[in-house]
């Protein structure tokens, strides 16, 4: 079955447009949708690329098959019905999705009220093997991610009644059930979004609680495997009772921040976080805008509606516009109960599919990049990298995630708005450590980024840090370093690897622990980097 999709042609903005946006430089741009219906025999609750050929698709999960809409490139979908195992347990909670097991198709999990299973796609994707336990688990938010970062995809999913669970993949992609560790309160574990709120550039994992205190929490990465709850150090750990967040950088300042949405005004109001760059949240709900909207939504999520470069929020069925400094414009009320997110028509513009509708953006004259992230040290779909992207108006970042919001899974692919800017400048942060840069991409088209296949460190060093002794036995030595605030410093191997991270506290770093060889040495902090040569006697 074809769908044919209609090719927008949208006009440049008119003159008074133009100077409307010059005089009110915060008034939002509203994008309106228009409706398609598909017919599915199952709720429709994904969009990600199911074939690797980085074009978003829909996703309709039954217990025994797949109704799988197959995005072509001229934006039209083809509709394939895939037959599966029997699913133990069904996507009745939630539904995530990955190439766990890197054989280039996706593979998919379901989260059930009374289990977990999961759909592993043979090596040409034309049929799914079933995965189930005998464990208990009432299950709430799943991801999947590199939780011990091997390189190997794992999974986690939320527990309504008791500590969360996850599965260690061997790199085989075979899965181990564990339980307990990344719960700090049992319980009322529901919406799970793994992020690196910390800039130390590993992904740490925020819970939004509903019952089991409720009291959020912020777990993070110690770069070890493990991992400390400090909801109360960061300021996360209130008590609005919710059922999901929506995590991206609304002021455009380098860190990410937070929304935490009430799904109940009984259990607190909404919450809006800003990053204080130092671990710490404040509060800024008063001043941005969103004081009066009271509308309670278990779902809440974070794309670029509109593509003028600023993250927005949608939250019970209406996007909150982000105007690039922690204040929003509200927009108008919408049908599409929220649902998953993607480009399905190949057109730039973020889109949504809920139950057995498309809601097709029909965009505007702003332009926009998409990043396809392909791991080979690190997981092959880049989950946990962070993606920054440079350009005349400032830097934007994302995190490749997989499984947000509460129940539906959007795509893998990391979509930027730019506005007028018609070139940028790509940074990719792998979770192995590995950096690649590309530079001066042309606005408005899709670009793969192959791990370790770009420009990298060797492209980018300066002779401005000042390093002494160089070569060095033990203590490393730096010039001033009063530009930065509140740095971090990565040490990296002549391959590029990460082999050491931290928050630079003095003008010294001790090195004796390095092997002989030749390394780099790069300081950052939200808005300056410096990268130098260093050799290790």
């Amino acid at each position: 079955m074809y769908i044919a999709v209609k090719q927008l042609f949208i006009m440049k903005k008119t003159i008074l447009l133009g100077t409307l946006m010059a005089v009110f430089p915060l008034m939002a741009q509203e994008v309106t949708f228009t409706t398609q219906d598909i017919n599915t025999l199952n709720a429709s609750r994904t969009i990600v690329d199911m074939n690797g050929d980085h074009l978003d698709d829909i996703v309709s999960a039954s217990s025994d098959f797949l109704e799988v809409f197959f995005q072509q490139e001229d934006g039209t979908l083809e509709m394939v019905t895939i037959n599966t195992e029997p699913a133990t347990y069904p996507a009745s909670w939630s539904i995530a999705a990955a190439d766990f097991d890197r054989n280039g198709y996706t593979d998919l999990l379901y989260g059930a009220g009374s289990g977990v299973t999961f759909m592993k796609a043979n090596d040409d994707g034309t049929a799914y093997t079933e995965m189930s336990g005998n464990e208990f688990v009432f299950s709430q938010r799943s991801n999947f991610v590199d939780i011990n970062n091997d390189g190997h995809l794992d999974a986690f999913v939320c527990h309504d009644v008791d500590d969360n669970v996850y599965f260690l993949n061997d790199g085989s992609g075979n899965l181990t059930f564990f339980q307990g560790g990344l719960s700090a309160f049992p319980g009322g574990n529901y919406g799970s979004v793994w992020i690196d709120y910390d800039n130390d550039r590993d992904v740490d994992l925020f819970l939004a609680k509903c019952g089991g205190g409720p009291i959020n929490e912020i777990h993070r990465n110690n770069g070890d495997g493990t991992y400390t709850e400090v909801g109360d150090e960061a300021n996360l750990a209130d008590g609005v009772q919710t059922w999901s967040s929506a995590w991206a950088d609304y002021d455009n300042d380098g860190d990410m921040d937070a929304w935490v949405g009430a799904s109940s005004l009984g259990g607190g109001f909404h919450r809006l976080m800003r990053n204080n760059g130092d671990g710490t949240f404040t509060d800024v709900m008063v001043g941005s805008g969103l004081e009066g909207f009271n509308n309670t939504s278990i779902e809440n999520a974070t794309h670029d509606f509109n593509n003028d470069g600023y993250a927005d929020i949608v939250s019970s069925n209406i996007i909150l516009y982000g105007n690039g400094d922690m204040t929003f414009t509200i927009g108008a009320p919408t049908t599409f109960g929220n649902g998953a997110f993607g480009d399905v028509n190949n057109d730039g513009f973020i889109d949504i599919v809920n139950n057995n509708t498309i809601y097709y953006n029909n965009g505007n004259s702003n332009n926009w990049i998409k990043i396809y992230t392909v791991g080979t040290e690190s997981n092959i779909d880049g989950i946990g990298a962070r993606v920054e992207i440079s350009s005349a108006s400032g830097t934007q970042i994302r995190d490749v995630r997989s499984g947000e919001g509460f129940g539906d899974m959007s795509s893998l692919n990391t979509h930027f708005g730019l506005g007028a800017d018609d070139t940028v400048d790509i940074t990719v942060y792998w979770t192995s450590g590995i950096i690649d840069i590309v530079e001066g991409v042309d606005a408005n088209q899709g670009i793969e980024i192959i791990e370790g296949g770009t420009l990298g460190l060797e492209d980018t060093v300066v002779d401005n840090l000042i390093l002494y002794p160089n070569p060095t036995s033990d203590i490393l030595n730096l010039g001033t370093v009063t530009d930065f605030d509140n740095p971090i410093y990565t040490i990296f191997d002549a391959s590029g690897k990460r082999v050491a991270n931290a928050k630079l506290t003095s003008e010294s770093i001790d090195v004796s622990y390095l092997a002989q060889g030749n390394y780099f040495l790069r300081v950052f902090d939200k808005n300056l980097i410096r990268t130098q040569r260093f050799i290790k006697k």
